[in-house]
């Protein structure tokens, strides 16, 4: 199986926070778990737990599932790339309910050879959203990631936050929920969005046209085309008016696939500045 801790994007200012918020929590390993997280569970490539913040008005639980792979391991991105296992976050059977989202902070390329990975060679934070998860009985939801080193080993757990009659949210997990929330690259905005996108005839390059601030560094992406595809390579170059062209080698995709209906994902990032949008294709 392919994994590295060669990294070749650097996150810049906004990682540092989620994993000083991080290392606040685990400063303490052997303290019994907050009202408002479940216990640890543990395996040979390291540790995750679950945290809940209390319902808000709407309905809505906050939450983070903490992944905390042992030194030298890493863990995935939603497109693990060559090989490696996304990570999946499902209510317990027949409860009433469910996970309304998942977010991904920037991730990296990790290369070994001629394979490549992306993910995380450092503690991450995925903060997420549940829909009508009640504060006075407990919440479990089941986690399944992939963690690697020279092996990648599947990690499942059923995690359970107990009840939180009071409602009350702990301070430190409140911050750290926040802080992971606060490093999820935001979506389109006037200054940073792509203009157009298009892919060739016979399938095998992307363009994607981009608006871009005015101070912003040359770009990379990650673009996640059909399930168990990511698309990491590709060149930059100036286009009409201002904008920038990225250009994206397409490796092979699923046999008569046709890309007319679909949507695939993009993640831009530019030194510490991120974007993430869909590419629908008509």
């Amino acid at each position: 199986m392919s994994c590295s801790t060669l990294s070749v994007i650097s996150r810049g200012s906004r990682a540092w926070m989620v994993a000083a918020a991080i290392g606040l929590v685990s400063l303490f390993p052997a303290m019994p778990s907050l009202a408002a997280s479940s216990d640890w569970a543990l395996n040979e490539g390291g540790r995750m737990r679950l945290i809940l913040l209390p319902k808000e008005a709407d309905g809505t639980r906050h939450g983070a599932l903490v992944i905390e792979p042992k030194q030298g391991w890493i863990t995935y991105w939603k497109e693990p790339g060559d090989v490696g296992i996304p990570p999946a976050i499902t209510p317990a059977p027949g409860a009433a309910y469910t996970v309304e989202r998942v977010g991904f902070p920037v991730p990296k390329v990790l290369t070994n050879g001629d394979m490549t990975d992306v993910g995380y060679d450092h503690p991450v934070t995925l903060p997420i959203t549940l829909k009508n998860a009640p504060d006075d009985t407990a919440v479990t939801l089941s986690a399944f990631v992939g963690v690697c080193q020279n092996i990648c080993i599947p990690f499942q757990a059923d995690l359970s936050v107990p009840p939180d009659e009071d409602g009350i949210a702990n301070s430190v997990e409140t911050a750290l929920v926040r802080s992971a929330q606060a490093q999820v690259p935001p979506g389109p905005s006037p200054e940073f969005h792509v203009v157009d996108h298009q892919l060739g005839a016979d399938q095998r390059e992307l363009v994607v046209r981009l608006k871009m601030p005015a101070d912003a560094v040359s770009p990379k992406a990650f673009v996640s085309g059909p399930s168990g595809h990511v698309f990491t390579h590709s060149v930059a170059s100036r286009g009409a008016d201002g904008e920038t062209v990225l250009t994206l080698p397409i490796g092979k995709l699923p046999k008569k696939y046709k890309i007319a209906g679909k949507q695939w994902g993009i993640l831009v990032v530019s030194g510490d500045r991120a974007m993430e949008t869909t590419l629908a294709f008509d």
